[in-house]
């Protein structure tokens, strides 16, 4: 057996009109197109649901049963119609971002502040993870999006350059930082440096960079994180080499920030995503909102 929903639909408004005439009026067909679906369901079950009249159409003791189960299958498809329709507009209206920490606390608030003022009605939720632990969540479906360094990424993601970001010198200060200046990157030879560990991706790209220039800094000393980086050139421990995506957080720290040129360097910053994964209408304008004010984030 195999009942279409418009088949099992023609033959309840039948049922519950009493008439053909009537049931085609009301779902607007002919009445020779619904004697068709009817016969249909007729010859799929192998009995007879109405005895027809002149004046009438009754449901046999065969159509009755039908009915009873037919009304409630349907009733029980309009429903989980409605809870996934209900589950996909509560999707389309949340918007989950995974980052790395520097990213989601210096750079993320002022973005999502602006977005939530376009989009109030989407619900955000911000979680933030290592590089690889950003990958993880947006590949497992835990994020909608991730937001990083993203030099290399999984057969499962997809990835989509949003900004780019030179690279500058932060060494220490009396006061905060008011402005950012220029330096070049021979002024790091012979000085004690504060990196992200050799596996880092950021860390290579700057390691090669300093051997191309045969720029040998005296001493290194790797920490994990960016702003850790940040208070340990405060604090007095050396220089270190980071994106200018830092520079609003460095404008909380006794630092000093200058571009590095000569040449200079810029990295590029990434969004990815679940490969095949929908762009959701929030996703989309999340994405307008990154690329207008990412690259104010540097200056």
């Amino acid at each position: 057996m195999n009942l279409t929903m418009r088949q099992i639909r023609a033959f309840l408004s039948v049922a519950q009109a009493g008439s053909f005439t009537r049931a085609a009026e009301r779902v607007h067909m002919t009445q020779a197109g619904l004697s068709i679906l009817v016969r249909e369901v007729e010859k799929q079950l192998g009995a007879r649901l109405f005895d027809r009249t002149t004046r009438a159409v009754q449901l046999t003791e065969a159509g009755r049963r039908f009915a009873a189960v037919a009304e409630n299958v349907l009733q029980q498809l309009d429903d989980a119609g409605a809870e996934v329709g209900a589950l996909g507009q509560r999707t389309r209206q949340q918007l989950r971002i995974a980052a790395t920490p520097l990213v989601s606390s210096h750079l993320l608030p002022q973005m999502l502040a602006r977005f939530s003022q376009a989009q109030p009605e989407v619900r955000i939720q911000l979680m933030d993870s290592d590089l690889q632990g950003v990958q993880s969540l947006v590949e497992s479906g835990a994020a909608d999006i991730g937001l990083g360094f993203f030099f290399k990424v999984s057969a499962g993601l997809v990835r989509r350059q949003i900004a780019e970001f030179a690279l500058m010198k932060v060494s220490p200060a009396e006061e905060p930082p008011a402005a950012v200046g220029r330096s070049n990157w021979t002024s790091l030879r012979g000085t004690r440096l504060i990196t992200l560990p050799t596996d880092n991706p950021i860390q290579r790209s700057i390691d090669t960079h300093l051997h191309r220039l045969g720029v040998v800094p005296a001493e290194t000393q790797p920490v994990s994180f960016i702003a850790t980086m940040i208070s340990m050139v405060e604090a007095g421990f050396g220089h270190a080499v980071i994106p200018t995506f830092a520079v609003a957080a460095c404008r909380h720290h006794r630092v000093a920030m200058e571009v590095l040129g000569s040449p200079q360097l810029k990295l590029g910053f990434y969004r990815v995503s679940r490969r095949g994964a929908a762009q959701t209408a929030a996703m989309q304008a999340f994405d307008e909102v990154l690329v207008e004010l990412l690259p104010t984030m540097s200056r």
